[in-house]
C-alpha cells in the first residue's frame, strides 16, 4: 500500500548556470508543494502503513532547513533547480524514512518534478 503526505514551504533562489537574460538567473522565490510517498504493508493492529505524525516528525525538520531561506546558501543546493532540490530532499529523507518511494515537488502550480530515487 502507498500512502502520501503533502507539505509546503517558501524559499528563494536563483539559477547561476542559466544564460544571461534568463528570468531565473535573478533572485526570485516560490511556494513549493512537496508530496512524500511511502510504501509498506498495512499493519493489522494499527490499521495503517505508517503513522502520519511519524512521517511529519521526519520531514518537518528537513523542511525547516530550507523554508524561508535562500536555497543557494545551503550546501548541495548552489544551483537549486527543482530537479536538484528533489534529489537533495531525497538524500535527506530516505535514510530516516526507508519506506520512501517517491517525492513529488511542485515549483509552481503547473511545473514540478517526480523523483523515485533511481
Amino acid at each position: 500500500m502507498i500512502i502520501y503526505k503533502q507539505f509546503s514551504f517558501d524559499s528563494a533562489h536563483f539559477l547561476p548556470n542559466v544564460p544571461i537574460g534568463h528570468k531565473c538567473k535573478d533572485l526570485h522565490g516560490h511556494t513549493y508543494h512537496l508530496t512524500i510517498y511511502a510504501e509498506g504493508e498495512l499493519l493489522e493492529k494499527e490499521g495503517w502503513v505508517l503513522d502520519f505524525s511519524d512521517l511529519k516528525k521526519v520531514v518537518n525538520p528537513i523542511i525547516d532547513v530550507i523554508d524561508h531561506k535562500l536555497l543557494n546558501n545551503i550546501p548541495g543546493l548552489e544551483n537549486p533547480t527543482a530537479e536538484i532540490l528533489s534529489t537533495w530532499l531525497w538524500k535527506q529523507i530516505k535514510p530516516l524514512l526507508p519506506a520512501l518511494i517517491r517525492i513529488e515537488l511542485k515549483e509552481t502550480p503547473t511545473s514540478g518534478v517526480i523523483f523515485e530515487g533511481r
